[in-house]
């Protein structure tokens, strides 16, 4: 199936070609139909699988039918999580309206409201806002939504994992009752559906692939490190992979920091990226990353649902999430567009649990490892066989453990030995 044969019309077709695309996904096969018939649609799709535009050129497309003259009322709001999806969003719209008489915008907290309250007076179709930013827009009076058509929430799991469910029944109050709603998720928790029924009529139910499954090409690879080896074990990993677009993700702002510290005395390009840091700084650091003018780029969890980074190769988790399903949306950075990609996560033995309950969200077990020389010092750690690492006519000495000098060590990520088990 084409673009052509699921409705859209000529102008959004050709915006779609300029953007290099011929083939709709999945996701967009199944819900741009409903979307165009005007019908609900509460949708669950793996991060990566093509959502942003399974709902932006239908929108598109029935906002462009009764266009509007003269000052634009906002007839399209689109609320995301963070700033980088926001942005993201937009760009998208921005793309596929190129050849429409559509005009969008985008807000969000983080920066001063004088350039987006400008925008907004101008007049827009469409806004792409976080929850926090539209409703002081709302409050200071310089943006009304009682001429809003289409309600998108994307990623709403992420809206209320984040504490927004609040503001949420705000703004629905704010909206006219006669509207199109859209709800994309990656998952589908009790609170979504909870959600979903407290605004949707009739939603059509749309699942591209199984609840919470990741991409298939995806290499998933979990390596049991010592928490005090595994800064050394990622300089390795990059160094001898010459990995030039790694993204590393973290728990916490401060060791995102420390990260990115060390990274860069290691002589290895590197930013950090994460709620404390300026709307500008985070603008920065995510473009440098898309232009490789950083080799990597050091994350929490607020980065794992708005980075869109093309053909990126490899994301690291140097700690796992606590919250199983915020692992799929952090892999979910590679692996896009068909494209394969590889995810790797340093397990320390406090982390072991968190390796459970992420294999048993996803219904699949990883492909588990340690590494020669950085194996775990802890006493009840069970003993593992060694085996003999891969490379023809190359031998390694084991570093002398009373030294600890890992920055000196070899390391080859393809040598392994089997992973520890869980306990």
């Amino acid at each position: 199936m084409s673009f052509e044969n699921i409705g859209l019309s000529e102008s959004i077709l050709r915006a779609v070609e300029k953007q290099g695309y011929d083939t709709p996904s999945p996701i967009q096969k199944k819900v741009i139909p409903h979307i165009l018939a005007g019908k609900d649609v509460l949708a669950s799709a793996q991060t990566g699988t093509g959502k942003t535009a399974g709902f932006t050129l239908p929108m598109l497309q029935i906002l462009s039918q009764t266009n509007q003259s003269g000052k634009k009322p906002v007839r399209a709001l689109v609320l995301t999580p963070t700033r980088e999806l926001a942005a993201q969003v937009h760009e998208s719209v921005e793309s596929y309206s190129e050849f429409l008489d559509l005009n969008s915008t985008v807000i969000f907290g983080g920066v001063k409201q004088m350039k987006q309250v400008a925008r907004i007076k101008k007049g827009i179709d469409i806004l792409i806002a976080t929850p926090g930013r539209l409703l002081d827009l709302v409050d200071q009076k310089l943006l009304f939504l009682d001429k809003v058509e289409f309600l998108v929430l994307d990623e709403a799991d992420r809206m209320l994992d984040m504490g927004f469910a609040r503001d949420i029944n705000k703004i629905l109050a704010l909206l006219p009752e006669e509207r199109q709603n859209l709800l994309f998720s990656a998952t589908f928790s009790s609170d979504i559906k909870k959600l979903a029924k407290k605004f949707m009529n009739n939603p059509k139910l749309v699942e591209a692939e199984p609840e919470n499954s990741t991409v298939d090409k995806i290499i998933q690879t979990a390596y049991r490190v010592d928490t005090n080896d595994k800064l050394n074990v990622l300089i390795n990993m990059i160094n001898e992979g010459n990995w030039k677009q790694v993204l590393v993700f973290t728990r916490t702002k401060h060791r995102a920091n420390k990260i990115a510290e060390k990274l860069n005395k290691a002589n290895i390009s590197a930013a950090a990226i994460h709620g404390n840091k300026s709307q500008g700084a985070r603008t920065k650091a995510l473009e440098d990353f898309k232009t490789s003018s950083i080799r990597i780029l050091v994350a929490t969890d607020i980065a794992a649902r708005g980075l869109d980074i093309p053909l990126l190769p490899h994301v690291i988790n140097f700690e796992l999430p606590n919250v199983p399903e915020d692992y799929v949306h952090r892999i979910g950075r590679t692996g896009r567009a068909g494209a394969s990609g590889e995810a790797i996560s340093l397990v320390a033995h406090d982390e072991v649990d968190y390796v459970a309950g992420i294999e048993k969200l996803l219904g699949e077990k990883f492909d588990r490892r340690i590494i020669e020389g950085y194996e775990p010092k802890l006493e009840d750690a069970p003993p593992t066989k060694k085996q003999n690492g891969g490379g023809a006519n190359r031998q390694r000495s084991k570093p002398n453990p009373s030294s600890r000098n890992r920055d000196e060590s070899k390391f080859n990520y393809k040598k392994k030995k089997k992973f520890l088990g869980n306990k």
